[in-house]
C-alpha cells in the first residue's frame, strides 16, 4: 500500500481557518459570558490564536463582534433555506415556515444578537458596525420567506406577514431568555399561525 500523502494547507486556507476559529469563539463567549465579560483575550485563548493574528483579521472588538453575528446568521440562513425547500405547499407551508423562523431566532442567534444589540445602545462604534448587518439579516429573512411562502399574495401582504412574524419571534426569544414559559410561547405561536391563515389564506 502506498503511504498516505498529507497535503499542506495553503496560506489562504490557514487564514480562513483562523478567521472561522475567531468567529466561533466569539459566539461561544457571547452566549456563555455575555458581552460585558467577553474580552478579546478570552476569544483568542479559546480560538488558539495570538493577538497579532486576531488583529490581522479584525482591527477592533466591534468589528470582530459584528462579523461573528454575520457568520452565525449566514450559517443559520443556510440551514433554514435547506429546510424550507422540503416544506409542503399551501397553508402548512406557511405554518411550518413560522416554526422554522422561531427555531432560527430562538437559539444561539437570538442570544448572541441580544447581547450585541443591548451593548450597541451605549457603544457608538459597535452600533455603527452592527446596524448594516442587522438590516441585512432582516432583509435576507424576508427574501427567504417571500420565496418560500408558496401562496398567491401581494408583495405588501407578504412583507407585512413576515415582518410581523419576525418581530413576534424576536420578542418571544427575549421572553425565553428572561424565563418566560415554553407553554405560553407555544400558545402564542399557534395563535399567530391561526391569525395568519384566517387573515391571508381564508379560502386556501
Amino acid at each position: 500500500m502506498s503511504p498516505t500523502v498529507r497535503r499542506h494547507r495553503t496560506q489562504q486556507e490557514r487564514s480562513e481557518q483562523t478567521r472561522e476559529a475567531l468567529l466561533d469563539a466569539t459566539i461561544d463567549c457571547l452566549v456563555e459570558l455575555g458581552y460585558g465579560r467577553t474580552t478579546v483575550q478570552e476569544i483568542c485563548a479559546r480560538a488558539g490564536v495570538s493577538r497579532g493574528a486576531q488583529q490581522h483579521h479584525f482591527t477592533t472588538k466591534a468589528e470582530l463582534m459584528t462579523a461573528a453575528l454575520e457568520h452565525l446568521f449566514a450559517r443559520l440562513i443556510g440551514e433554514v433555506t435547506s429546510a424550507s425547500a422540503a416544506l409542503p405547499p399551501g397553508r402548512e407551508r406557511v405554518t411550518k415556515g413560522i416554526d422554522l423562523l422561531w427555531e432560527a431566532y430562538s437559539g444561539t442567534l437570538s442570544t448572541a444578537a441580544v447581547e450585541l444589540w443591548v451593548a450597541a445602545r451605549t457603544d457608538p462604534e459597535l452600533r455603527e458596525t452592527l446596524q448594516p448587518v442587522d438590516r441585512a439579516l432582516g432583509h435576507a429573512t424576508l427574501e427567504l420567506y417571500r420565496e418560500s411562502a408558496g401562496v398567491d399574495l401581494s408583495e405588501t401582504e407578504i412583507e407585512t406577514m413576515l415582518l410581523l412574524s419576525v418581530n413576534l419571534v424576536r420578542g418571544l426569544a427575549l421572553d425565553a431568555m428572561i424565563g418566560g414559559g415554553a407553554e405560553r410561547r407555544g400558545r402564542l405561536l399557534d395563535e399567530w399561525k391561526a391569525t395568519i391563515l384566517q387573515r391571508y389564506m381564508p379560502n386556501r
